[in-house]
């Protein structure tokens, strides 16, 4: 299984991206069992939730970007999305999508994102 993010970039505060994450390995209908999510770790801090659709239960989101932040999937193209508005500098760090399912997690490599103020 592997995870490939991409979007990521250099923008100006304000601005926008959207994160995507292709899974491979496994077929629409595994993938669509999976819970997927989106973190970051910025330098010199540890690895933080940003967004996730869990299985079961609520989207959940970041205090820090509730309102700016969007997650979504879609099964059929085995993909999870991060749309990103209104950025600031703070959102700077490396962003890695997850899937996860009984509680093994896969993980992608990551792509940063740049805010400058």
């Amino acid at each position: 299984v592997q995870l490939q993010a991409s979007g990521g970039g250099l923008v100006q505060a304000g601005g926008f991206l959207r994160l995507s994450c292709v899974v491979s390995g496994m077929s629409s209908a595994i993938f669509a069992l999976h819970g997927v999510g989106w973190y970051r770790q910025a330098p010199g801090m540890q690895r933080e939730l940003v967004a996730q659709i869990p299985i079961l239960g609520e989207t959940k989101y970041a205090d820090s970007v509730k309102g700016r932040f969007t997650i979504s999937r879609n099964n059929a193209r085995n993909t999870v999305y991060l749309q990103m508005v209104s950025l600031k500098p703070e959102d700077t760090a490396v962003y890695y999508c997850n899937a996860r399912m009984n509680q093994k997690d896969f993980w992608g490599r990551g792509t940063q994102v740049t805010v400058s103020s």
